[in-house]
Parts: structure tokens; sequence; C-alpha cells
């Protein structure tokens, strides 16, 4: 099993400038949705920003990965591959996911956005997706436990009618993007590892309008619902404190996304 790291200050201050690079970088993307831009130009500008700041895209090479963000529209829940052939249209929604290492530390965040005017429907699924991740939020408190943070976000999506994805889950942050512990969307309190200062996370709720059943398609990436309906995706990195949590994916204003 691998071990779960705490962060040292020194450590946790360098969590904090990848999480704001990436914040950032997060909000660059979002304020490019609009119909008639491709997915392939807005990963363009999150990689020249990334690397404008001297840090690295995350993603990029990640498993083969070739984009320096995931761009995942509509029936897609995570893990779209950006493309000149993906042209963004009115209506649409659009999942960003963005990463960025510095010193040696990752930042990891994720936010759906509408392109142009959308459906009620569509803007309830993406609100609730991201007041989910808040309800977590408030569970990352030293002494509980992760699944007090799983627990959370399912029963709040779950009583708006919505459910959430079960094969794919959050994760420690640090030296690596992916660390221990797995962070679920889902299952009963007071279980997993137990919440620790210096341990930092990724919370990010996955949830579709429809079944939470998912499939991945032939490219070994994209990842959509079985039964076509709408997904949301939103996600930032969390150190658990002394005083509970703090996000570290959070621009030089103050915003989340």
């Amino acid at each position: 099993m691998e071990l779960i790291t705490l962060k040292s200050p020194r450590e946790q201050d360098a969590m904090r400038r990848a999480g704001r690079i990436t914040a950032q970088a997060r909000a660059l993307a979002g304020s490019m949705v609009r119909p008639g831009i491709t997915t392939r130009e807005i990963d363009d500008a999150v990689r020249k920003f990334i690397r404008g700041q001297g840090a690295q895209p995350s993603f990029l090479g990640y498993g083969g990965f070739s984009g320096s963000a995931c761009i995942s529209v509509n029936e897609v829940v995570i893990h779209g591959i950006p493309s000149p052939k993906v042209v963004l249209k009115e209506g649409d929604i659009v999942s960003i996911d963005v990463g960025a290492v510095i010193d040696g530390f990752h930042g990891d965040c994720a936010a759906t956005y509408p392109c142009g005017a959308i459906s009620e429907e569509a803007q309830r699924l993406i609100d609730v997706t991201r007041q989910s991740f808040w309800e977590g939020y408030e569970k990352a408190a030293p002494g509980n436990r992760v699944s007090d943070i799983s627990h959370a976000v399912q029963v709040y999506v779950e009583k708006h009618g919505y459910s959430v994805v079960r094969d794919f889950v959050g994760h420690g942050v640090g030296t690596k993007l992916h660390e221990a512990p797995e962070v679920p969307n889902f299952g009963p309190a007071g279980h997993g590892a137990r919440l620790q200062p210096g341990m930092a996370i990724a919370v990010e709720p996955m949830v579709c309008a429809g079944n939470w059943q998912v499939k991945v398609l032939r490219d070994g990436w994209t990842t959509v619902t079985k039964d076509g309906s709408l997904a949301a995706h939103y996600e930032n990195t969390i150190l658990i404190t002394e005083d509970g949590p703090e996000i570290t994916t959070v621009t030089e204003d103050g915003a989340y996304a």
C-alpha cells in the first residue's frame, strides 16, 4: 500500500505556489470558452501560460496524454483530448481539468463552464456539481476520515437527482500528480484514512445528469456517460492544516473558478 505523505511547511508553500498557477490556468481556460473556439486553442493557451510562469503542465505526456489540459464537452465526463476538430458550440458545457508542477510539486483543479447560453438543466448540473465539492470540503478537517468527504458529496448530489461516477475518484497530490489516499465521491462516512495536518488531496466530484456508469472510448482516454447524459466536473487541491482545510488552487485575486 502506498504511504500517505505529510507535507512540511516548506513543501506546503510549494503546493500553494503550484496551486496558484494551476488555478490561474483554469481561469484563463474558462474565460476562453465561447462558440467557435476549438479545444486545441484553449489547450495551447493553457500550456503557454503555465510555462510562462516557470512551471510545466502536469498532464502533458502523462501516461502518453497529448494535451496540457483535459477538455471534456457535454457527455464527456473527464479526459477529453484537446483537438482542432472539436469546435465548441452554443449550449455546450465544457469541463476543463488542469495541472501544473513547479519546484517538484503539483496543483490540480477543474471546473465546468457554459458555452454561451445553456439550458436551465445544464446550469443546474454545473451548480450542483460545484456545491457538492463545497459539501465535501466542509468535512476535510483534521480528525475526520476520507469517506466523510465522500459521503457528503454523494448525499448532496443524489438529493438533487444526479449520480456520482464510481469508476474514477479524487486522490492525494504532492510530488506526484496522483498519490495516496484515494478520495471517492461516494460511500458511507467514517471509513478510510484519518485526515492529518500536512495531507494534500484533490477532491473532484464527477457528476452525471443520468446514470453514473461511464465508458472509456477507444483512444484510451475519453470517458463518456454510457447513457449519453450530460456530465460536470469540479475540483480543487486541498491542504489539511491544523486550522482546517485550505484550498491551494486559488488565483491571486481569491477566485476558485
